[in-house]
């Protein structure tokens, strides 16, 4: 069973410091149908005309059809074009119709307040709104997770989770055990990738927020959730270098790392961004001001977690470094004034992805406990991909812009002295991905 998140540094004889990082977790214990867009409408009655310089409305006679109408027309001398009287829609919400836990379509509500609820990060116009695009799900980008694997494959004693597609991926690597083969011994990249691409409107499980992103697993954490400094630099190399272009890290190192004590990581996050990859990462779960690497490496976007109730989780650090913040779950911190903090209630709820149900590797269920940095991050990894794929940046957006987009669109919260808590605010993906 994963650990708490408490990182650490080890030594070990005949080496310098073998620097880790960990799981930014505090306690450890699913396109078709969207991908297919609206089918186009048009009023049955009648067809638009240009006719020698005039635009009319010609009825569809009701011996006839709409398209026996336009070809009647487009034959007539003088006619410079015929078409259909075209319906168009407000671009409103689209309600998947994943179970949750039960049998019933759309129960996946029930569980994810984190995509659909008062504060969460607003799913449902974000995949309206790339849909409009011609971009469902944020199609065609990929999102590499650098963590302790996905369950993306059936090999061995190993399978694929079932809210899953087979199609859902890119080829990634194992750093931990040296081969082409990343899958997950822990639980914790699996439901950071569902979080970000667990497969939607499939009447099963939940819902992924860019759910037609291609996931690229890389394992750079061990069984433990454990990782050296030097193997996520080389996940990260190798993410930029077969086209990720976003990057997951819901890990920390212990606040009294610095940039010095781990140059191959800060190189390869530079080496990220001078490639225009968007790299996203946990802020730590330690309560504290202290932002860790590599949330704190340069051109990285820092996120904190909020709960269920729009305050900032008690374990989320804060500070100047932080960018926003996305929901984590877990209990309210304690923060006179701010009206969505309330302590002394019952905490909020967890966030809820498909993984192992522990201890099995081959059991999926929606176990509890999974609260931290580590569940806010992915939601703002998945949103720069809708972003990307949405084309609302243009065709190859810099993580700069992406970062002012989300930070322009997020919820503040708190009170206006309260940037150093909540950043920007709460990740909206509803706003980050509308036009305008």
């Amino acid at each position: 069973m994963p650990p708490t998140a408490r990182p650490h540094l080890t030594r070990t004889s005949g080496r310098r410091p073998r620097t880790l990082a960990v799981i930014a977790t505090t306690v450890m214990v699913a396109y078709a149908a969207l991908a297919q867009g609206a089918r186009a409408a048009y009023a049955p009655s009648e067809v638009i005309v240009k006719r020698a310089g005039i635009v009319e409305h010609v009825e569809v006679p009701a011996s006839s059809s709409v398209q026996a109408t336009l070809a009647r027309l487009r034959g007539e001398q003088g006619v410079e074009w015929a078409v259909p009287d075209y319906v168009a829609h407000e671009a409103g919400e689209l309600i998947p119709n994943d179970t949750g836990e039960g049998t019933t379509p759309g129960d996946w509500q029930q569980l994810q307040w984190n995509f659909s609820g008062p504060f969460g990060v607003k799913a449902p116009e974000a995949w309206a709104n790339v849909a409009e695009d011609g971009a469902p799900g944020g199609k065609g980008v990929v999102v590499a997770v650098l963590d302790t694997g996905v369950a993306y494959s059936d090999r061995g004693r190993f399978r694929r989770s079932p809210d899953f597609s087979r199609y859902g991926f890119v080829p990634g690597y194992d750093f931990i055990a040296r081969n082409k083969y990343p899958n997950d011994r822990n639980g914790h990249g699996t439901f950071v990738a569902g979080t970000i691409a667990e497969a939607t409107n499939n009447r099963f499980g939940v819902t992924g927020l860019a759910f037609a992103a291609k996931i690229m697993p890389v394992r750079v954490l061990d069984e433990a959730g454990e990782g050296d400094a030097s193997v996520i630099a080389e996940g990260i190399r190798f993410a930029v270098r077969h086209r990720a272009q976003v990057i997951n890290l819901s890990l920390e190192f212990s606040s009294d790392v610095t940039g010095a004590d781990v140059p191959e990581l800060t190189e390869a996050l530079r080496y990220a961004y001078k490639h225009n990859v968007v790299v996203v990462a946990a802020a730590g779960n330690e309560g504290s001001t202290a932002i860790p690497y590599p949330a704190r490496g340069p051109h990285v976007i820092a996120i904190g977690a909020s709960t269920e109730h729009g305050c900032l989780a008690s374990f989320s650090n804060y500070g100047r470094g932080i960018a926003l913040v996305a929901p984590g779950g877990g209990p309210d911190a304690s923060l006179a004034g701010d009206p969505n903090c309330h302590p002394e209630l019952p905490a909020g709820r967890d966030i809820y992805q498909m993984t192992f149900a522990p201890p099995a590797l081959n059991a999926f269920g929606f176990p509890p406990g999974y609260e931290g940095t580590s569940m806010a991050t992915p939601h703002v990894a998945a949103t720069a991909a809708l972003i990307i794929a949405a084309g609302i940046l243009g065709r190859k957006p810099t993580p700069s812009q992406i970062l002012a987009r989300l930070k322009a669109t997020a919820t503040p919260l708190g009170g206006p002295r309260d940037r150093t808590l909540y950043g920007a605010g709460l990740l909206n993906a509803g706003a980050a991905t509308a036009k305008g």
